[in-house]
C-alpha cells in the first residue's frame, strides 16, 4: 500500500510518468533533471583516517573535511519535504550472511525504488533489532546542484551521505555505496569478500549443481551470462540466476565458498536490449519495472536505443 501511494503521489506530483499497462502491465517513467543522469565517480570519497584503507580504487578525503562539508550541506536541506525512513537487508532476511542498513531520504523515487532493490519494510527493522547493528544512509537531492553533490563514505562508522543527486546509486544507497564500498569495509574485517560479480546456478541433467561467480567489467555481458536459459540442444540442463550484479562470498567450514545475491532486484543500463541481444532480460523489463529517462512511443510504450521497433 505505501509503494503504491508513492507511485500515485509522483504521478499527481508529475515526476512519473504512467506508460502503457497493455504492453507493459505495473511500469512506470521517471524522469530525473537534465543535470543529474550519471553516477558521479569524481565526486565520490571514501573517508577513513588512514589513507591504505580507503583502497587503491577510490578517492579520497579527510574523514573530518568530509563531515563538516556535508553537515553544511545537510543543514536545513529537507524543510517543508517529507523524510522517508528505509530499513532495508541486503539478502535474504534469514541469511547469516546478509547485511542491514537504513536510508534516510527526501526523495520519494528513492523509495519506491528501495522497495524494488531490497528486502524493506518491517522485517528488515525486526533483523535490525536482532543484529544490533546497520549502515546508515543520509540522502537528501538538494538543489540538484552539480557543483553541490557529492557522495561521502564513512567505513569506520559505517555511514554513507549522499547530497544533490536523485538518480541510480548515486541515491539508492544499497546499491554500490553499501554493497560493494562499505560492504567491502565490512568484508575485510569479518573475513569475507563484497565483489561486482554475478553469480548463475547450474545443474546438469544428472542433478549435480555447481554455481559459477564471475567477474566482468561493465557493459561486455554480465547480465547476458547471468540470465542464460539453456538452448533446446541442451535437454536436461537447467541455468537459473542467483545474481546479475553483486556476489557477498564467505569461505564456509567446509573449505567451500558460499555466496549470496545482496540485491532483491535488477538494476541496469537499457540501450542496446532487445530480443536479440538479451531475449531475457527485455522480457522481464516489459513487466513492474520503474524506467528512467528512455523515450516514449506515441502509444505510451517505453523507447530507448537498440530496439527495432516504435519510435520516440
Amino acid at each position: 500500500a505505501e509503494y503504491e501511494g508513492l507511485l500515485a503521489l509522483m504521478h499527481e506530483r508529475g515526476d512519473l510518468v504512467a506508460l502503457n499497462q497493455d504492453t507493459h502491465p505495473g511500469c512506470h517513467l521517471h524522469r530525473s533533471d537534465p543535470a543529474d543522469v550519471a553516477r558521479v565517480e569524481h565526486l565520490t570519497f571514501v573517508c577513513t583516517q588512514h589513507s591504505q584503507d580507503a583502497g587503491p580504487n577510490n578517492n579520497l578525503m579527510d574523514p573530518v573535511d568530509a563531515r563538516r562539508l556535508m553537515h553544511d550541506l545537510f543543514e536545513g536541506c529537507m524543510r517543508g519535504r517529507t523524510l522517508y525512513v528505509i530499513p532495508y537487508c541486503m539478502g535474504p532476511i534469514d541469511s547469516p550472511f546478509s547485511r542491514c542498513g537504513v536510508e534516510v531520504t527526501d526523495s520519494p523515487y528513492v523509495a519506491a525504488n528501495m522497495r524494488l532493490m531490497t528486502r524493506m519494510g518491517s522485517a528488515a527493522l525486526e533483523r535490525i533489532a536482532r543484529d544490533g547493528t546497520f549502515v546508515r544512509g543520509w540522502h537528501s537531492t538538494g538543489e540538484l546542484d552539480p557543483d553541490r553533490r557529492y557522495i561521502m563514505h564513512f567505513p569506520e562508522e559505517l555511514t554513507i551521505m549522499s547530497y544533490g543527486s536523485g538518480y541510480g546509486g548515486n541515491a539508492l544507497l544499497g546499491k554500490k555505496c553499501h554493497a560493494l564500498r562499505i560492504a567491502s569495509w565490512q568484508a575485510r574485517s569479518e573475513g569475507w569478500m563484497a565483489e561486482h560479480m554475478l553469480i548463475v546456478g547450474i545443474e546438469s541433467p544428472k542433478g549435480d549443481v555447481h554455481y559459477i561467480a564471475a567477474a566482468f567489467p561493465s557493459a561486455c555481458g554480465k547480465t547476458n551470462l547471468a540470465m542464460l536459459i539453456p538452448p533446446k540442444s541442451m535437454p536436461g540442463w537447467k541455468v537459473w540466476t542467483v545474481g546479475d550484479d553483486i556476489a557477498w562470498l564467505h569461505p564456509g567450514p567446509d573449505g567451500r565458498l558460499y555466496a549470496i545475491n545482496p540485491e532483491a532486484g535488477y538494476f541496469g543500463v537499457v540501450p542496446g536490449t532487445n530480443p536479440h541481444t538479451n531475449r531475457h532480460a527485455y522480457e522481464m523489463i516489459r513487466r513492474d519495472t520503474i524506467f528512467t529517462n528512455v523515450a516514449v512511443t506515441a502509444d505510451g510504450q517505453p523507447w530507448w536505443e537498440g530496439l527495432d521497433e516504435g519510435s520516440p
